[in-house]
Protein backbone atom coordinates (compact mmCIF):
# COMPACT_ATOMS: atom_id res chain seq x y z
CA UNK A 1 0.00 0.00 0.00
CA UNK A 2 1.36 3.61 -1.00
CA UNK A 3 2.18 5.80 1.93
CA UNK A 4 3.56 8.94 2.21
CA UNK A 5 7.10 8.26 2.77
CA UNK A 6 7.11 6.50 -1.03
CA UNK A 7 7.86 10.22 -2.15
CA UNK A 8 10.57 12.67 -2.46
CA UNK A 9 9.79 16.42 -3.11
CA UNK A 10 12.83 19.08 -3.96
CA UNK A 11 12.83 21.51 -0.88
CA UNK A 12 12.15 25.16 -1.60
CA UNK A 13 16.38 25.27 -1.27
CA UNK A 14 17.01 23.16 -4.22
CA UNK A 15 18.17 20.00 -2.07
CA UNK A 16 15.75 16.44 -2.72
CA UNK A 17 14.01 15.47 0.32
CA UNK A 18 12.74 11.88 1.24
CA UNK A 19 9.36 11.86 2.52
CA UNK A 20 9.87 8.94 4.51
CA UNK A 21 12.13 11.13 7.08
CA UNK A 22 8.54 11.85 8.30
CA UNK A 23 7.52 8.28 8.93
CA UNK A 24 6.03 8.37 12.47
CA UNK A 25 4.63 12.20 12.46
CA UNK A 26 1.01 13.60 11.62
CA UNK A 27 1.92 15.74 8.67
CA UNK A 28 -0.21 18.53 6.91
CA UNK A 29 0.24 18.75 3.60
CA UNK A 30 -0.91 22.07 1.82
CA UNK A 31 -1.11 23.76 -1.28
CA UNK A 32 0.12 27.02 -0.95
CA UNK A 33 0.63 30.62 -2.95
CA UNK A 34 2.03 34.40 -2.21
CA UNK A 35 -0.43 36.00 -3.86
CA UNK A 36 -4.13 34.19 -3.22
CA UNK A 37 -7.07 35.55 -1.01
CA UNK A 38 -6.09 32.52 1.01
CA UNK A 39 -2.96 33.63 1.87
CA UNK A 40 -3.10 34.38 4.89
CA UNK A 41 -3.92 31.33 6.12
CA UNK A 42 0.00 31.23 6.56
CA UNK A 43 -0.20 32.22 9.88
CA UNK A 44 -2.44 29.84 11.03
CA UNK A 45 -0.49 26.80 9.37
CA UNK A 46 2.49 28.38 11.54
CA UNK A 47 0.64 28.08 14.19
CA UNK A 48 -0.32 24.72 14.15
CA UNK A 49 3.10 24.11 13.43
CA UNK A 50 4.15 25.81 16.85
CA UNK A 51 1.42 24.53 18.38
CA UNK A 52 1.32 20.62 18.18
CA UNK A 53 4.97 20.45 16.43
CA UNK A 54 6.14 18.33 20.01
CA UNK A 55 4.14 16.08 19.86
CA UNK A 56 4.42 15.11 16.16
CA UNK A 57 2.77 17.29 13.56
CA UNK A 58 4.65 18.80 10.98
CA UNK A 59 3.38 20.98 7.76
CA UNK A 60 4.48 20.92 4.28
CA UNK A 61 4.12 23.78 2.28
CA UNK A 62 4.26 23.32 -1.41
CA UNK A 63 3.88 26.16 -3.84
CA UNK A 64 1.63 26.18 -6.71
CA UNK A 65 1.54 28.50 -9.82
CA UNK A 66 -1.41 26.81 -11.42
CA UNK A 67 -4.60 28.93 -9.84
CA UNK A 68 -4.22 32.62 -11.17
CA UNK A 69 -0.73 32.79 -12.00
CA UNK A 70 -0.94 33.35 -7.96
CA UNK A 71 2.50 32.23 -7.37
CA UNK A 72 4.87 33.89 -10.30
CA UNK A 73 8.43 34.07 -7.87
CA UNK A 74 10.90 32.25 -7.81
CA UNK A 75 12.49 29.71 -4.57
CA UNK A 76 13.92 32.24 -2.96
CA UNK A 77 11.47 35.04 -3.32
CA UNK A 78 8.68 32.54 -2.09
CA UNK A 79 10.97 31.73 0.79
CA UNK A 80 11.49 34.77 1.62
CA UNK A 81 7.92 36.22 1.35
CA UNK A 82 6.95 33.59 3.60
CA UNK A 83 9.78 33.91 6.72
CA UNK A 84 9.43 37.92 5.93
CA UNK A 85 5.43 37.98 6.01
CA UNK A 86 4.51 34.70 8.04
CA UNK A 87 7.40 33.85 10.43
CA UNK A 88 6.90 30.36 8.31
CA UNK A 89 9.53 27.83 9.65
CA UNK A 90 7.79 24.76 8.48
CA UNK A 91 9.28 22.83 5.26
CA UNK A 92 8.50 24.23 2.23
CA UNK A 93 9.55 22.49 -0.88
CA UNK A 94 10.12 24.01 -4.48
CA UNK A 95 7.20 24.89 -7.01
CA UNK A 96 4.92 21.82 -8.41
CA UNK A 97 1.84 21.43 -10.36
CA UNK A 98 -0.76 19.73 -8.41
CA UNK A 99 -3.37 18.87 -11.12
CA UNK A 100 -2.64 17.88 -15.11
CA UNK A 101 -0.08 15.55 -16.41
CA UNK A 102 2.43 17.18 -14.50
CA UNK A 103 1.20 17.17 -11.30
CA UNK A 104 3.78 16.18 -8.63
CA UNK A 105 3.43 12.53 -8.06
CA UNK A 106 2.68 12.85 -4.25
CA UNK A 107 -0.66 15.21 -5.09
CA UNK A 108 -1.62 12.73 -7.72
CA UNK A 109 -1.65 10.49 -4.59
CA UNK A 110 -3.32 12.51 -2.06
CA UNK A 111 -6.02 13.09 -4.86
CA UNK A 112 -6.46 9.69 -4.91
CA UNK A 113 -7.03 8.46 -1.89
CA UNK A 114 -8.89 11.49 -0.86
CA UNK A 115 -11.64 13.09 -3.80
CA UNK A 116 -12.99 16.46 -3.67
CA UNK A 117 -15.48 18.35 -4.56
CA UNK A 118 -14.29 18.28 -8.19
CA UNK A 119 -13.31 14.63 -7.57
CA UNK A 120 -9.91 14.10 -7.99
CA UNK A 121 -8.85 17.79 -9.42
CA UNK A 122 -7.38 20.22 -6.53
CA UNK A 123 -9.80 22.85 -6.48
CA UNK A 124 -7.60 25.97 -5.14
CA UNK A 125 -4.52 27.32 -3.51
CA UNK A 126 -4.62 26.12 0.25
CA UNK A 127 -6.34 22.41 -0.10
CA UNK A 128 -5.12 20.65 2.32
CA UNK A 129 -5.05 16.62 3.62
CA UNK A 130 -4.14 15.55 6.89
CA UNK A 131 -1.65 12.63 6.66
CA UNK A 132 -1.65 10.19 9.76
CA UNK A 133 1.20 8.61 11.43
CA UNK A 134 0.90 5.24 9.22
CA UNK A 135 1.14 7.65 6.21
CA UNK A 136 -1.95 6.90 5.10
CA UNK A 137 -4.76 10.13 4.41
CA UNK A 138 -6.77 10.66 6.93
CA UNK A 139 -9.05 13.68 5.82
CA UNK A 140 -8.80 16.17 2.88
CA UNK A 141 -10.00 20.09 3.80
CA UNK A 142 -11.55 23.09 1.20
CA UNK A 143 -9.09 25.91 0.49
CA UNK A 144 -11.65 28.07 2.63
CA UNK A 145 -11.04 25.66 5.90
CA UNK A 146 -9.36 27.89 8.13
CA UNK A 147 -6.25 26.12 9.43
CA UNK A 148 -7.31 26.67 13.19
CA UNK A 149 -10.67 24.49 12.27
CA UNK A 150 -8.53 21.27 11.73
CA UNK A 151 -7.32 21.27 15.38
CA UNK A 152 -9.53 18.72 16.60
CA UNK A 153 -8.65 16.71 13.42
CA UNK A 154 -5.00 17.01 14.09
CA UNK A 155 -5.42 16.46 18.02
CA UNK A 156 -6.98 12.86 17.44
CA UNK A 157 -4.34 11.87 14.78
CA UNK A 158 -1.79 13.11 17.51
Amino acid sequence: MTSLSDFSATAIDGTDTDLSQYDGKVVLVVNTASQCGFTGQYKGLQHLQDTYADQGLVVLGFPCDQFGNQEPGDEAEISEFCERNFGVTFPLFAKVDVNGDDAHPLFAWLKDSKGGLLGSKIKWNFTKFLVGRDGQVIERYAPQTEPEKLSGDIEKAL
